[in-house]
């Protein structure tokens, strides 16, 4: 068969299905045929650029094969000795690539997203010193009284890069000021020829003398400058190297697009969005025109307040203004950088993909001003599921934390945008370690915090004429053909496209928003630094052990679906029906956790919203406004709407108990261990359920809606039908059988149809299948062992020195007979698998298990013999330990070149062999259904 007769045929397949699972259970929600939104997409490496057509379009047709959805590109460094095969960012042929790319992509049904760069962050060649990333810049010296200066006003000797000097200012130790900035004389100065090589030198710089007499009282004088980081972009490709860019400057956004107006020009809408990478935009805590940014919007001078703004001493008066200093980034990042940025882009008819965390700035809001908000998850996750391996010599400790996940999805739901994507599996393991099984989990628990549409992190561009194993990104589980992992990775694709399928349907079924108090943060003391930044890695300094974290995990724990709003966000509520109303949909009540700073007019849109009827409840009343202008005018006005609406905002002593009395209600299948998001559609209910506990959760699931029936769907097997279901007025309790590692889409509907869930049981006792084991050994390397019979099953890198090395797959075949038990269907339980396995019985084949636990049912069995073959194809580890034993050099990047999970120097020669193969014990177990169609 033809690749185009295959493809049509899946695909006519998957529809028909979709038509089909429709039809039968009159569901509203349905498996829609395959999409390319439906499916994971990947983030997609070009190395140097050092891309062509034929390796370009048999990347795709891999990807597209396997079941990848598009692309999301991003140039960075090369590889060593491809240097003539380099492409320069944005060149002619560069975009040939592009187009090409696209053409391809469009041919599979595929669609490709695109860096606005190279590497990460924004950066490049286009940008010039004076719109590059910016930090402020105070040199302070003191003059007293009676005591007359005049002297020349000079950078910090550590400063390397010119800065512009702005402003003098002297604050008298009397409590005056005065800005001396106009009795500043400048002039030219000389400068020796023979530094004209010193890229650091400005041979343009002027000479800044100030004369001034101290005659009232001693002054500090501050000299403030507009310095520059010199931060280069990170991981830069050829053509895009260059400072990082402005990013609290639309003049410098506007400068920094002009090359991409050009190159776009006849490309309008052929790239379905641009992406922008997590905030790693280092030390950069100024713009230009920051002062007059900060009077205009904080209402003060803060060049009269510059003593406190950079004081490392703990007072309320530094904190506010400093709180107003983060406001005013928050501010400029968001107004004056992302939201150009995504009007930019929609003027070209693409879309923004954002991950805003890092920011220093106000998460929601800056992740609800794209049109696809992006989350991270960085390391691994641990989990109870028996047999999920998780060694911790392999491991980086991950930041998947429920709460962080939900900014986005948060934003998202809130303001009314249908994908939340993520960068998933970054540095899940070790280099080369990591399963498709150990990638399940982590995605599950992505899905159960709103993301509905999972990037891969990610895989690297490698032409077929790069040696084993290809070309490699330093960071990354590499989902490419050259990866032994790739054998079965359609699996995984496909088990997240059915997930994904459904989870994008319908809207969010959230009940609670919960205020996220950031003022309490930008107001905090934070080890004396006057900028800050939300970052994933940094949860412990401004998340955890917060009010808002703690009331976050308590709802959570009971059942609760939460969204996180923000004080725009409230500033945009309304009330219907004793609902919060918001841009993208309605929520049963609105939480405020304890907190101590609250703005005035968010306090008054609270109280009008409850007057209007809206059920919002305060755990702790706010003790005061944030920031500094007339902050105790503000404060009187604050306790006076307090005490004018006591009765409105009385503090509630137990949050569940004050849901409960709203008739607001959790659900409770959380109390089984099961975790759970759901969704709804014309009032139908979706419920996607995961097990990720150390037990099997058996019995009757109660789900908060009434008189229901409920389709049971399995994303893992395709498997669907009505479940065994109890109604009531207010609750529908389902049966559920939900083994550890196990997940079901459970779909409401009015009316049952006549396809039955399959509730399989035990019939009798497992029977283990001994016997002699034939094992050959099918494609891989370094060179193919020989074969081997087996009485026992462990590991192939016991066998010999070949298959300790060896990296690929192998099959186990097994000849034994039917046992004498009467059974209606056979589950097969492989035990542990080194990694993934395919099955087929006498002939026929039965599935592929790549996921804990390792079972599939196989049907009947003949009478007599039966023949079991399973081929197993384990990780690329051993064959990368073996290379580097031998002295093989792979590692032949520029740049960071190749590292560990620790960014210390790759050594592979310190591994001991993994496990690889069968493991065992194998055994069938007779089933019987419980319910007969």
């Amino acid at each position: 068969m033809t690749f185009k007769k295959t493809c049509l045929f899946s695909f006519t397949l998957l529809a028909f299905f979709a038509l089909k699972i429709n039809a039968q259970t009159v569901s509203k929600f349905h498996l829609q045929q395959t999409s390319n939104t439906n499916q994971p997409w990947a983030r997609w490496w070009w190395m140097g650029s050092a891309v062509d057509k034929p390796n370009l379009k048999k990347s795709l047709i891999d990807f597209h094969k396997a079941g990848i959805g598009g692309v999301e590109i991003t140039p960075i460094y090369g590889v060593k000795g491809e240097e003539n095969n380099f492409i320069d960012y944005l060149s002619p042929k560069w975009l040939d690539m592009l187009d090409y790319t696209i053409h391809v992509s469009d041919s599979l049904h595929m669609q490709v997203d695109m860096v606005l760069g190279t590497g990460w962050p924004y950066g490049g060649s286009q940008v010039t010193l004076p719109h590059a990333a910016t930090k402020l810049i105070v040199n302070k010296f003191e003059v007293k009284k009676g005591q007359k200066i005049d002297q020349n006003i000079t950078l910090p000797k550590e400063e390397k890069i010119p800065a512009e000097l702005l402003y003098v200012v002297a604050s008298g130790s009397d409590g005056s000021f005065i800005d001396l900035t106009k009795q500043i004389k400048k002039s030219e100065i000389s400068w020796d020829k023979s530094q004209s090589d010193n890229k650091s030198y400005n041979p343009d710089i002027k000479e800044n003398r100030l004369s001034f007499k101290a005659s009232k009282t001693s002054y500090t004088v501050y000299a403030v400058f507009s310095g520059k980081t010199g931060q280069q972009v990170k991981r830069s490709a050829p053509g895009g190297q260059g400072y990082t860019l402005d990013h609290y400057s639309e003049e410098a956004l506007n400068e920094y697009v002009v090359p991409f107006n050009n190159a776009f020009k006849g490309r309008e809408g052929k790239v379905r969005a641009i992406f922008n990478d997590s905030f790693e935009v280092y030390g950069a805590d100024f713009t230009p025109n920051f002062f007059e940014e900060f009077q205009k919007r904080r209402g003060y001078d803060l060049k009269q307040h510059l003593t406190e703004l950079i004081s490392t001493e703990d007072t309320e008066k530094g904190n506010r203004i400093k709180s107003d200093y983060r406001e005013t980034i928050s501010d400029l990042l968001l107004n004056q950088f992302d939201k150009p940025w995504t009007s930019w882009a929609n003027s070209k008819k693409f879309k923004t993909k954002l991950q805003a965390h890092g920011s220093p700035g106000n998460l929601i809001d800056l992740y609800a001003s794209a049109d696809i908000p992006e989350c991270e998850t960085f390391g691994s996750m641990p989990y109870d599921i028996p047999g999920f391996r998780r060694e911790k010599s392999d491991i980086r400790e991950g930041d998947a934390d429920p709460v962080m996940l939900k900014f986005s999805s948060s934003a998202a739901h809130i303001s009314g945008k249908p994908l939340i994507s993520s960068e998933s599996f970054t540095w899940l393991r070790e280099h080369f370690k990591t399963a498709l099984s150990q990638c399940k989990p982590e995605v599950e628990d992505l899905f159960l915090n709103g993301v509905n549409h999972a990037f891969l992190h990610g895989s690297t561009y490698s032409p077929t004429r790069a040696a084993w194993p290809g070309w490699e990104f330093y960071a990354s589980v590499n989902f490419n053909s050259n990866n032994t992992i790739w054998e079965d990775a359609s699996g995984l694709f496909s088990y997240i496209a059915n997930c994904q399928s459904l989870l994008q349907q319908g809207k969010p079924d959230n009940e609670i928003l919960l205020y996220w108090p950031i003022y309490d943060q930008w107001n905090k003391f934070a080890k004396g630094e006057m900028f800050m930044q939300f970052k994933i890695h940094s949860l412990p300094e401004w998340l955890y052990g917060t009010s808002f974290y703690d009331t976050t995990k308590i709802l959570i724990g009971k059942g609760y679906s939460v969204d996180f709003i923000s004080d725009s966000f409230v500033k945009q509520a309304t009330v219907k029906d004793g609902n919060v109303v918001l841009p993208g949909g309605t929520f049963k009540s609105l939480v405020v956790p304890a907190c101590k700073n609250m703005p005035l007019e968010t306090l008054k849109k609270l109280v009008e919203l409850k007057k209007n009827g809206a059920k919002i409840i305060f755990e702790g009343l706010p003790e005061s406004v944030p920031g500094f202008n007339e902050f105790e005018k503000q404060n009187t006005e604050l306790q006076k709407v307090l005490a004018e609406n006591k009765t409105l905002v009385q503090p509630t002593s137990d949050i569940l108990q004050t849901l409960n009395s709203e008739t607001i209600l959790p659900e409770t299948l959380v109390n089984t261990g099961l975790k759970f998001i759901r969704r709804t559609l014309d009032g139908e209910k979706l419920y996607y359920v995961v097990n990720h506990t150390s037990k099997t959760i058996d019995g009757m699931i109660p789900l908060q809606i009434g008189n229901k029936e409920v389709v049971i769907f399995n994303p893992l097997t395709k498997e669907y039908g009505n479940a065994i279901i109890e109604k009531s007025a207010n609750q529908t309790l389902v049966k559920l059988h939900i083994e550890p590692g196990q997940s079901f889409f459970l779909i409401t509907e009015n009316e049952a149809t006549q396809q039955k869930w399959n509730y399989w049981e035990t019939a009798s006792a497992a029977i283990p299948l001994n016997g002699k084991w034939q094992l050959n050994f099918d494609k891989g390397g370094p060179e193919l062992p020989p074969a081997a019979s087996l009485t026992t099953l462990e590991s192939w890198t016991k066998l010999s020195p070949q298959a300790e090395a060896f990296s690929g797959c192998a099959t186990y075949t097994l000849q034994f007979d039917a046992p004498k038990v009467t059974a209606e269907n056979w589950a097969l339980n492989l035990g542990d698998v080194r990694e993934s396995a395919k099955v087929w019985l006498n002939g026929t084949y039965i599935g592929t298990a790549w996921s804990v636990p390792f079972q599939l049912n196989i049907g009947k069995l003949k009478p007599g013999k039966n023949e079991l073959k399973i081929q197993v194809t384990n990780l690329a580890a051993n064959r990368i330990r073996d290379m580097e034993l031998k002295g093989i050099e792979w590692k032949i990047f520029y740049e960071i070149n190749m590292v560990d999970k620790d960014y210390k120097k790759f050594d592979a020669t310190k591994w001991s062999p993994m496990l690889s193969g069968l493991l065992g014990p194998v055994s069938i177990t007779p089933l019987k259904n419980e319910i007969k169609k």
